[in-house]
C-alpha cells in the first residue's frame, strides 16, 4: 500500500529544513508530481542512489518504481545543503548526491545502509546535515531576510526590499540567483503559490473580503489579483488547474497526503497577519 509520513525536522535543523518524509510505494508505479517549493530537496530511496532536486520552476513529473521506500529532506529558500556549485547552476535539475558530494555521499550511504528502518535511515540522513552544517559557512543572512520578506500575506515590492536591506536591485538579484537558485520576483511568486496550497490543505477559510470566498477568496487572501490569476500561476507552476490539482476540492490535494509539516510556516504567518489586521 502506498503511503507519506511527512514530520518537522530535528530541531537542529528547523532553521534550513522546512520539512523530512518517508514514502512508500505498493504494488504498482506511482507517478509523482514534484512542485516548485523554492527550496531544494534531497530523495534517497534506500538501497539505492541518492538525488539532490535542484529549484523548481515548474513541475516535475517522476514514476517511482513498485515496492520503493524514499527518504526524503525539503529545505528552506536559500538553505541548501553545501554544494560545490551556486543553486543557478543546480535550476531545474535532478542530480546524483554521489557527483556532487563525493567520499561524504559514499559515508552517507553506508550509514544509511546500516540503518534498519527507514525512520532510522532518516534520522541518520538528518544527523549527516547537521553535522555538515556545523562545518558549513552560515547561511547568507540578507538572502534569509529576504525570503522572510518574500513570503505571501503582504505584497512587498522587489525595489522596495532591495532598499530595506541596503542593495541594489542587482545585487539581490545576484545573492539570491545564487543562494535560492531563482530571482526574487521567482521566488516570490513559488512562495505564493506554496501560501495558497498551505491554506487549501488547512481547510482555511477566507477572510471574508467582500465578493471573494471559496478558492476566489483564499487566491485573494494569498495575494492573487483574482481567480483568474490564481488559475493561471497554478498552470505554470505546476501543469495542472487548481481543480486539477485539489482533487476536485479545497481541503486536501489530489494524492491524500497530510502535507501539514510542510505547510506550518505559511499557516503561522497568515495566522500573524490577520492578528495584525484586527489590531
Amino acid at each position: 500500500m502506498d503511503s507519506y509520513i511527512e514530520r518537522p525536522p530535528r530541531p537542529g535543523l528547523a532553521g534550513v529544513v522546512r520539512t523530512v518524509w518517508i514514502q512508500r510505494t505498493g504494488a504498482a508505479a506511482q507517478v509523482q508530481r514534484n512542485l516548485p517549493t523554492g527550496g531544494v530537496e534531497i530523495h534517497f530511496p534506500i538501497g539505492g542512489a541518492a538525488q539532490l532536486v535542484g529549484p523548481l520552476t515548474g513541475p516535475e513529473v517522476e514514476v517511482i518504481p513498485p515496492r520503493t521506500t524514499i527518504v526524503g529532506v525539503r529545505f528552506l529558500p536559500g538553505t541548501a545543503p553545501p554544494l560545490p556549485a551556486m543553486l543557478d547552476d543546480l535550476v531545474d535539475q535532478r542530480l546524483s548526491l554521489a557527483e556532487l558530494w563525493g567520499r561524504t555521499a559514499d559515508r552517507l550511504v553506508e550509514a544509511m545502509a546500516r540503518a534498519e528502518t527507514p525512520e532510522r535511515a532518516l534520522l541518520a540522513l538528518q544527523s549527516h546535515l547537521l553535522r555538515e552544517y556545523r562545518r558549513a559557512a552560515p547561511v547568507d543572512p540578507l538572502v534569509r531576510a529576504a525570503v522572510r520578506a518574500l513570503m505571501p500575506w503582504r505584497a512587498v515590492h522587489i525595489d522596495a526590499l532591495a532598499g530595506h536591506l541596503a542593495l541594489s536591485g542587482s545585487q539581490l538579484r545576484r545573492r539570491c540567483l545564487q543562494a535560492v537558485g531563482v530571482s526574487p520576483k521567482v521566488l516570490q511568486r513559488t512562495l505564493r503559490f506554496q501560501g495558497f496550497l498551505a491554506l487549501a490543505q488547512a481547510g482555511a477559510a477566507a477572510s471574508g473580503r467582500p465578493g471573494a470566498d471559496g478558492v476566489a477568496g483564499l487566491a485573494v487572501d494569498v495575494g492573487y489579483a483574482d481567480q483568474a490569476h490564481l488559475s493561471r500561476e497554478c498552470l505554470r507552476l505546476t501543469g495542472q488547474t487548481p481543480t486539477q490539482l485539489l482533487g476536485g476540492t479545497v481541503d486536501r490535494c489530489a494524492c491524500g497526503h497530510d502535507h501539514s509539516a510542510s505547510y506550518q510556516p505559511f499557516l503561522a504567518r497568515f495566522g500573524q497577519d490577520r492578528a495584525s489586521r484586527r489590531t
